[in-house]
């Protein structure tokens, strides 16, 4: 396989590993767009827009029940956060890069992939599929190197290229997925570096992976007790330079802070990746 060939030293995540199985088609039903859309009304999956203008109020609102943007000096033993950790509403699966290069990936082209995989235009995939695009076509934020992936063999390429080999990929382990409830952070807060790329699962027909650099940022892998005793290994990110955000963004009102003021951290969903080069 592409991965251990290019990454010999390197574990899959689980949240990779889920996507290369056979018993995981690359379907996007009516069924899976209309939890997506709705999701919402119960435990919203989190998207962070980095940098960007803030995209519904709905987000302040959950954020005034769940941790979403916190401090970092509240990343410290002992702190209790109210976390949902959400996955993709999404299950669809890698494609093989030379069958993932044949299909157009691109707004100017978005007739002809809804033609080419039978999409109806007017369809609810047809209007998230064309916001997963936009999304990968906006540009960059200033210090944000952004890619989107559109096989494996691309995304272990682009996390060489700007990493090199010696990297580890992590992502959240053992939490429960989709649950809202209070967590305990624990003892040893690894730190994992700053020589970082962050891989998003997007909404697609088939998996897609929205990877960007942001400097500055640290990486920490943080122990966490759910009241029900249930125990994780979350990953946290912390942006210690928040000057070229846009003001408007929800993090600085719910936290009442101003661009460029205190690190901002934040948990990730569970089918982010992050990457971190092995030499800290």
């Amino acid at each position: 396989m592409y991965w251990q060939s290019m990454l010999p030293s390197t574990p899959m995540p689980e949240a990779i590993y889920q996507l290369i199985q056979p018993g995981n088609k690359s379907t996007f039903s009516e069924v899976e767009v209309g939890v997506a859309l709705k999701e919402s009304s119960a435990l919203p999956r989190i998207d962070y827009d980095i940098g960007y203008t803030d995209k519904g109020a709905e987000k302040v609102t959950m954020a005034n029940s769940t941790t979403i943007f916190f401090l970092y000096d509240d990343l410290l033993p002992g702190k209790r956060m109210m976390l949902v950790f959400t996955k993709s509403t999404s299950r669809s699966s890698f494609l093989p890069r030379k069958i993932a290069e044949t299909i157009p990936f691109s707004s100017n082209k978005f007739s002809e992939i809804l033609n080419y995989l039978s999409i109806k235009p007017t369809s609810k995939q047809s209007q998230i599929m064309k916001q997963t695009i936009e999304d990968c076509e906006t540009p960059g934020v200033k210090g944000e190197d952004k890619y989107c992936a559109t096989s494996l063999e691309s995304l272990v390429d682009f996390v060489i290229a700007k990493l090199g080999k010696e990297v580890h990929a992590l992502s959240n382990k053992g939490e429960e997925e989709d649950s809202k409830q209070n967590y305990t952070i624990l003892k040893e807060i690894k730190m994992m570096g700053g020589n970082q790329i962050v891989c998003h699962k997007m909404r697609y027909v088939y998996a897609v992976f929205y990877c960007h650099i942001i400097m500055p940022t640290m990486v920490y892998l943080v122990p966490l007790v759910g009241d029900n005793g249930c125990k994780a290994k979350a990953v946290v990110i912390c942006h210690t330079n928040t000057s070229s955000w846009n003001p408007e963004h929800f993090a600085f009102r719910v936290l009442k802070v101003k661009p460029g003021g205190p690190p901002i951290c934040h948990f990730l969903n569970s089918d982010t990746i992050v990457w971190v080069s092995n030499s800290i």
